[in-house]
């Protein structure tokens, strides 16, 4: 069982060049010049098949596939040519959320909900595979709805795990998500979600009303 998830926020160009020049206006004057994070914490851990909860009052939720990268032996303040050599592997994730607009406050009620963070459904050894090179295709329904590789990341995986460790130590069994496609795709209640990265898995999920 993982210690703690990280999951990586506003790491895709595309959110970036959408958000233009709201980077640069007040409180923060500048785009992040260190990778900006949230937790998904325990509570919104749920596996292959589990029903992803949407409260009441809510219509949609954003599907966040993403590739989870799974830390292998202990890492603090490596570089990037070293950072990939201390992961187990890779796994599928679903960094579900709220619909959201501010950037501007921690997103806690939006990204924490209970069975906001499937995952799954095994550790895929990560030793022959680019993690930057992996398409993450998300389907609802039977139907593909968005694909995102790691072309279009700020940070690859190398340079956000050496990033991260110069200010977070991490442990075996520790994830960090790469980071959810630009707008990701919604999904209501009685939608299948079914996140499929080839040499890594397919994790599949209901969406259900709390």
């Amino acid at each position: 069982m993982s210690r703690t998830v990280y999951a990586a926020a506003l790491n895709r160009l595309e959110t970036w060049r959408a958000l233009g020049d709201a980077l640069n206006r007040d409180p923060y004057k500048a785009p992040p010049k260190a990778p900006v994070l949230h937790l998904k914490p325990a509570n919104t851990w749920i596996g292959p098949g589990d029903p992803i909860p949407c409260p009441a009052g809510v219509p949609a939720l954003r599907m966040g596939g993403t590739v989870g990268l799974v830390i292998g032996r202990t890492m603090s303040g490596v570089g990037p040519d070293e950072a990939l050599a201390h992961l187990a592997g890779l796994v599928v994730a679903n960094d579900v959320s709220i619909p959201y607009q501010s950037h501007y406050r921690p997103a806690i009620k939006e990204r924490c909900p209970d069975g906001f963070c499937p995952i799954g459904p095994v550790v895929a050894p990560g030793g022959a595979l680019d993690p930057d090179g992996l398409e993450v295709v998300i389907e609802v329904n039977g139907r593909i709805v968005r694909r995102a590789d790691g072309r279009g990341l700020v940070r690859g995986a190398a340079h956000l795990l050496a990033d991260v460790s110069q200010f977070i130590t991490f442990e075996p069994g520790d994830i960090l998500l790469l980071g959810e496609p630009h707008e990701p795709p919604l999904a209501t209640p009685g939608d299948r979600v079914r996140l499929v990265i080839a040499g890594v898995g397919v994790l599949e999920n209901p969406v259900e009303r709390e």
